[in-house]
């Protein structure tokens, strides 16, 4: 699963081939949960509470980028990194 950014010790991926709707995996201390990318949204895992917020917020000011990572993805095309959160 490509590694897509990382910043504050999360990380986020995305899988080739993933069902629909467009979503990512983010990873931390251990715990791991799944987000919608439209409406940005946690659909279900476990992570810390600011590990939470953060990926919100990181999910809420790159959806465009995330999109286009979910569409390259399903052609099997290169993942493109996006920036992490400051």
């Amino acid at each position: 699963m490509p590694t897509i950014s990382r910043f504050y010790g999360i990380v986020i991926q995305m899988f080739y081939n993933d069902h629909a709707p467009p979503h990512f995996h983010a990873v931390y201390a251990g715990k791991g949960a799944v987000f919608t990318v439209s409406p940005v949204a946690k659909v279900h895992g476990r992570i810390p509470k600011r590990a939470h917020k953060m990926i919100l917020q990181w999910a809420r000011v790159n959806r465009a980028a995330l999109l286009m990572d979910w569409e390259a993805a399903r052609d099997h095309r290169a993942l493109r990194e996006i920036p992490p959160l400051e």
